[in-house]
This record gives structure tokens, C-alpha cells and sequence, in this order.
């Protein structure tokens, strides 16, 4: 079984971009050793190709070497942060409605020429003060993103509100330093989230 991982620095990790089977140190290399725990009579192929500083436009651009002739049995996205974190600075936000239509594209086209299963994963902001105004756009992709789920996932994670949740009992800090990339903390929650929807996705 082969399980994509795609996205942007959430989901690259300081990989190998020379070694697509190279899952760097986030959330992929902890969600394949549990979803290898899980399923040990399973032959999985884990690839990741995600790349940091990539926004919608950029899965746009990578659908077909990246996504459709990798052809895999399931393709999880974490995509989004970026889309308002790259327009942040002087709130020169993307509107939703081209949000939609570029993440729509990707989401349509693995429907239309693959056999993928998809797995999408909700971008997040945790609470932290330099970043707090992103909640000005990225609560709005977040609604875009909920919506698309509902058209296209086979499975979704609210990540945005799992770690809300996980942060009442630990601080922002506990699972993020800057609010968007986790630490090994970070890493290991999603990681144990992803393959909980890999086990409902496989049965």
C-alpha cells in the first residue's frame, strides 16, 4: 500500500528531497511507524513529497509528477498556513474564492485520475503573539478547507481544533515554538492522529 504525504514545510520536516522515501523528522516518520505498528502484515511504501514555503498554487502546479503519476492508494494534505502566512506582512490576504478554486483543482483532479483515497489534514495556528492577527484570514481558509472536506475527503482531521484542544492542558509552546511547525511533541501527536484516520480509512 502506497501512502503519499504532501504539503508544505509541515509536511517536508528537513527531508531528503533527494530520497522521496525520506520522511525528515515531523509528523510522516511518526505516522509511519505507528501505521507500521498497526498493521504489520501490511507491505507499505510511505513517500514524501512535501516542500516548504508551498501554497495552494504550488500543488497546482506539482498535480501531475507529484500527485497523479505517483499514484498512490492514499494521499493525505496538509496545505494552507502559507497561503496567509506569505501574505501576512502587509495583509494583502488571497481572497478565499482563489483559495477554493486552487485547492479545488487539486482535490478534483486526484478525484478524476487516480484511485486515491484522500485524506485531508486542516491547517492550524496555535496561540502564539506575533501571529495571533493571522487568525484575521486563516479562520476563513480554515471554513474553505472544511467545506472541500466534505465534497472530496475520504477522512478528515481537525487539527486546527485537536491542538486548540491539546493546548488546554499544555502550553502553545509544548507542541510549536512559532506556532506553525512542530517540535517532536507536535510531530508525534499528529503523527498518532494520522494513523488513528489511516485505521479508519483501512478498516
Amino acid at each position: 500500500m502506497k501512502i503519499l504525504f504532501q504539503g508544505d514545510s509541515i509536511t517536508d520536516a528537513g527531508r531528503d528531497r533527494s530520497d522521496p522515501h525520506n520522511l525528515g523528522s515531523g509528523y510522516p516518520l511518526y505516522a509511519a511507524e505507528f501505521i507500521k505498528k498497526d498493521f504489520p502484515d501490511i507491505d507499505f511504501e510511505f513517500i514524501d513529497l512535501g516542500i516548504s514555503g508551498n501554497q495552494t498554487k504550488d500543488l497546482v502546479d506539482r498535480l501531475q509528477a507529484d500527485f497523479i503519476d505517483i499514484n498512490p492508494d492514499i494521499v493525505s494534505i496538509h496545505i494552507g498556513v502559507n497561503d496567509t502566512w506569505h501574505h501576512a506582512d502587509d495583509r494583502s490576504w488571497i481572497p478565499n474564492e482563489i483559495f477554493e478554486e486552487r485547492y479545488r483543482k487539486v482535490l478534483s483532479e486526484i478525484k478524476e485520475k487516480s484511485n486515491a483515497k484522500i485524506l485531508m489534514i486542516e491547517q492550524f495556528l496555535l496561540s502564539v503573539p506575533d501571529k495571533e492577527f493571522f487568525r484575521e484570514d486563516l479562520n476563513g481558509k480554515i471554513d474553505v478547507t472544511r467545506k472541500l472536506a466534505r465534497e472530496f475527503a475520504d477522512y478528515y482531521i481537525p487539527l486546527d481544533g485537536l491542538l486548540a484542544q491539546a493546548c488546554i492542558d499544555n502550553e502553545p509552546t509544548h507542541w510549536s515554538d512559532d506556532g506553525v511547525h512542530p517540535n517532536k511533541n507536535g510531530a508525534e501527536f499528529i503523527g498518532r492522529i494520522y494513523a488513528d484516520a489511516i485505521k479508519k480509512m483501512i478498516g
